[in-house]
């Protein structure tokens, strides 16, 4: 009986699990979502084979934000529990096996009970939008490209109406199941790179589509076809309906994920199309 039991708790240690975090970038214009779902491509099952083949076994994450098809996100961050394997294998193993759309950027040992989306305490985002005549060949999946010069003042103006915590149920999608559509943006700023417009937005948590949907009526604005007090009575409307149509995935990024306590600074990471 000593004899087993001696394997036995062998067997246990030799099994034993750790934490791990990740920092991932991926280019969403491929995938459904970053969820995993039946049928459609998703990042979450393209990096879960990838962490099953470094791991010899099969790997679950949990995922800070679950982003939509078609978005972006240079600083996602996920959670899993796997064997122990230094943290090198977590980044240069699985990018040897991940495929060009998805890239491990960094690994770090968490706590045993850590969880990239339920311990996440704020969320950054950025919306890009890019000016040209045309529609360019070269990054065309990684703006929201116009024909026309916006107005950042009047965008950054109208930006504002949103800080703080408010019901965004006009900036929230249909079928969002969000238990209330009450949401607090901590920050939110739009700026000029060249021929690029960025909406800079934070906040504890989004909504379904609610930065795309803040996007589509910052555009607006930009275009002078609304104005800051439009913003301010849609907010107060708190009816979808009366919203403009929401903005095209592929111009969103998810830039950055916070966290309490957490050993890495997990840092913004700005699209690269924004260059340096």
């Amino acid at each position: 009986m000593d004899r087993l039991l001696f394997w036995f708790e062998g067997r246990k240690a030799a099994v034993s699990k750790e934490t791990i975090a990740l920092g991932i970038e991926y280019v969403g214009t491929a995938f459904h979502g970053f969820q995993m779902q039946p049928g459609p491509l998703s990042v979450q099952g393209v990096l879960e084979r990838a962490l099953a083949y470094v791991a010899d076994e099969p790997i679950r994450v949990t995922a800070a934000g679950r982003t939509d098809a078609g978005v972006h996100a240079t600083q996602q961050v996920v959670s899993f529990a796997g064997p122990k394997r230094p943290l090198s294998a977590w980044v240069r193993g699985v990018n040897s096996a991940i495929g060009d759309d998805v890239s491990v950027i960094w690994a770090e040992r968490v706590s045993e009970d850590f969880n990239a989306r339920r311990f996440a305490v704020r969320r950054r985002y950025m919306y890009v939008f890019g000016e040209s005549d045309s529609t360019p060949a070269i990054g065309k999946n990684l703006a929201y490209w116009q024909d026309k010069i916006l107005d950042v003042n009047c965008m950054q103006e109208a930006a504002q109406v949103l800080l703080g915590e408010h019901d965004f149920s006009s900036f929230r999608a249909a079928q969002c199941q969000a238990s209330t559509p009450r949401r607090c943006i901590e920050k939110i700023s739009v700026s000029r790179s060249g021929r690029m417009v960025v909406i800079d937005i934070a906040a504890n948590a989004f909504l379904m589509h609610m930065v795309r949907n803040i996007a589509g009526v910052l555009e607006l604005v930009g275009s002078n076809d609304l104005h800051a007090s439009d913003v301010e009575a849609l907010l107060a409307a708190r009816n979808r309906s009366l919203a403009p149509p929401t903005a095209p995935p592929h111009g969103l990024y998810l830039v950055q994920v916070s966290y309490p306590n957490f050993s890495r600074h997990v840092e913004v990471r700005r699209p690269i199309i924004l260059g340096p």
